[in-house]
């Protein structure tokens, strides 16, 4: 071979090598920049989350501090240092306090490295759960006749017998028990009277055998789960009604010639406030009762000492239109009826008299629609009554309840009125959506055997669970920390 041949050889030879050579070069260089980067990154992610659990610490310390400790309007910066003490980066929070109720806080947290471009922004939501996670919630035996249908959880620390529709767990503290609306055996604690009839339990029952009843119990049933503490529900009403003296809205007791007052909602953020001065009596012959209430049978009557059971107002005298208080707390010292509608608003109304006496415990009472105007969060309505939470007489045909309503130390319900008290007796569809908590036996409706005596022929129960995160101011709380509700990378 010729030596120019030779020579035509090498070069394309070292050609090719160069070219290979560069292209591995470059490659490593690329792989290396993409792994710096990625690393870069990573770092950045983990600057940015340490910012989100600092702040979580933060606030389980200092539970109501949106600021920082600065009082100051954001954003915060805090230098980030690596594990042997030098600062490497910083991030910077972004915190949006909760609307007034809610416990919901926003955090966006942007982690950024000091040697580097990438910066990365993480964004999460934490809150404190409230107690309220049940549509119903008692501490009695209770009784759910036919014509209702429920779309929340329901609880009790004793028995309950379901004859509607559930579409979501009902469970009962007890396995078994005697249920006082009938005689015989023991039954489930759980368990429903519509055809075929639940069997009497086995004398060991096993708490996992229950019979199958999915076109009762659509999310299935339990007995034998842990007792709720119904004591951590109920507020501290003496200190609401500091919190309503010192920040929100406050009245105390109307008179001994007078009822309680009346509040109508407003849209426009204000609410219309009137003196109860008369109630209506009983028609002629008309019978009321509540056994559960008032642990008798006794029918109170036009000439009987309860003259107020029908619970309508007669007349009333205006006292003034008034903004619902910032705080959203309005505690009143008497008996209330609430009825109307809200927007964009949070409020807790309470009812107590003090000192308390048994014979004197107040109710709030609703007749009328109390409804939102917006279903997202934005608005919600606490009723906490001393006593109970009552429907009266005249209330509406088709009435709705958009409020998470608790009766302290009575029931959530509606007298018995019997056929002599007119076409008010029975009423055709209750809608609640919130929820219930009532320390004695809740109830809208009276039947005898199967049929429908008094109240609401069709009773809807749905759960807000908006609720959890979000209740009405000052309600109470399950826990003092908080928890992560929702994470995510967003840069």
């Amino acid at each position: 071979m010729k030596k120019g041949q030779i020579l035509i050889y090498v070069l394309v030879y070292n050609t090719l090598a160069i070219i290979i050579l560069t292209g591995i070069i470059s490659w490593v260089y690329v792989f290396y920049s993409t792994t710096i980067k990625e690393i870069e990154k990573r770092q950045a992610v983990a600057i940015s989350e340490s910012g989100i659990e600092y702040y979580r610490w933060y606030l389980n310390h200092f539970p109501k501090d949106y600021t920082n400790g600065t009082d100051q309007p954001g954003p915060y910066i805090h230098n980030f240092k690596n594990r042997i003490g030098n600062i490497i980066g910083y991030f910077k929070l972004e915190i949006t306090p909760p609307l007034i109720g809610s416990t919901i806080v926003n955090i966006k947290s942007t982690g950024k490295l000091n040697f580097s471009n990438v910066e990365k922004i993480i964004e999460s939501k934490l809150a404190i759960p409230s107690l309220i996670k049940f549509s119903v919630l008692s501490d009695d035996n209770v009784r759910f006749g036919q014509g209702t249908v429920v779309y929340g959880q329901i609880h009790s620390n004793k028995g309950i017998r379901f004859d509607g529709t559930a579409y979501n767990l009902i469970s009962s503290a007890l396995i078994t028990y005697d249920d006082p609306d009938h005689t015989g055996c023991d039954e489930w604690a759980v368990h429903t009277h519509v055809s075929p009839q639940d069997p009497c339990p086995p004398s060991n029952p096993n708490p996992n055998n229950l019979p199958s009843r999915p076109d009762i119990f659509k999310a299935g049933r339990e007995v034998g789960k842990p007792t709720l503490d119904f004591v951590g529900l109920s507020a501290n009403l003496a200190q609401l009604k500091d919190i309503a003296s010192s920040s929100g809205f406050y009245r105390n007791f109307s008179g001994d010639n007078n009822y309680g007052y009346e509040i109508i909602l407003k849209q426009d953020g204000t609410f219309d406030l009137y003196r109860v001065n008369k109630v209506k009596k009983f028609p002629d012959n008309c019978c009321a009762y509540d056994p559960y209430e008032f642990g008798n049978d006794s029918c109170y009557t036009s000439n009987s000492r309860y003259l107020y059971g029908t619970w309508s107002i007669d007349q009333k005298t205006f006292l003034g239109n008034y903004n619902i208080p910032t705080n959203g707390v309005i505690f009143i010292e008497d008996n209330i009826w609430v009825s109307g509608k809200i927007n964009n608003k949070r409020l807790l109304i309470a009812s107590a008299k003090f000192p308390e006496n048994v014979n004197q415990r107040t109710r709030i009472i609703v007749n009328n629609d109390l409804t939102y105007t917006n279903y997202n969060g934005n608005d919600s309505i606490g009723l906490i009554a001393q006593k109970s939470i009552t429907i009266g007489l005249e209330s509406e045909n088709d009435l709705r309840i958009d409020a998470a309503l608790i009766a302290q130390n009575g029931r959530a319900g509606r007298f018995h009125y019997n056929g002599t008290c007119g076409n008010n007796n029975i009423k055709t569809n209750l809608t609640i959506f919130g929820t219930i908590a009532s320390r004695i036996r809740y109830g809208f409706a009276w039947v005898s055997g199967n049929n429908l005596v008094s109240g609401y022929q069709n009773r809807n129960i749905i759960y807000d669970a908006n609720l959890l995160y979000s209740p009405p101011p000052e309600f109470p709380l399950a826990s003092e920390f908080y928890e992560t509700l929702y994470w995510q990378e967003i840069k």
